[in-house]
């Protein structure tokens, strides 16, 4: 079976401000000891900020931009004594669509800026979306 390929746009709503300035300088993880960075939004975004607090959990949904798009297969977390797995059961950064996706904790707001944290994403990484995490009681 054979599936045409689709393009669909993607628009960047901002860029994390981080003191990791190199993939090698960032855990593997967010809960691994990295820091609080911040998100930098666009002001033609600012509304969609509405209704966020401080102690909010949100996921946090970057574009990988210096991530390796050809890459199929990784032995896990880097460790060649890992059998090789497809990318797709890993959280490797190299894919075919580097999306990350950052569990992360909403410590402040400033304007169009976000404290945010822990964050292993660099700095001047994009971001593409910004989600509530909701409870199983919640239906929004």
């Amino acid at each position: 079976m054979t599936q045409e390929r689709e393009e669909f746009p993607l628009r960047t709503i901002g860029r994390i401000r981080s003191t990791l300035q190199a993939p090698d300088e960032a855990p593997r993880q967010g809960s691994e000891g990295a820091p609080d960075a911040w998100p930098e939004v666009d002001p033609a975004v600012e509304r969609a900020l509405l209704g966020l607090a401080a102690g909010d959990e949100l996921v946090v949904v970057t574009w990988l931009h210096r991530a390796v798009r050809a890459v199929l297969e990784v032995h896990p977390r880097g460790d060649p004594n890992n059998p090789l797995a497809g990318v797709f059961a890993t959280r490797s950064p190299h894919r075919p669509n580097p999306l990350g996706l950052h569990r992360v904790t909403l410590r402040e707001i400033s304007g169009t800026r976000l404290r945010i944290g822990p964050i292993e994403a660099i700095d001047g990484t994009p971001v593409v979306d910004i989600k509530p995490v909701l409870d199983d009681s919640a239906d929004s």
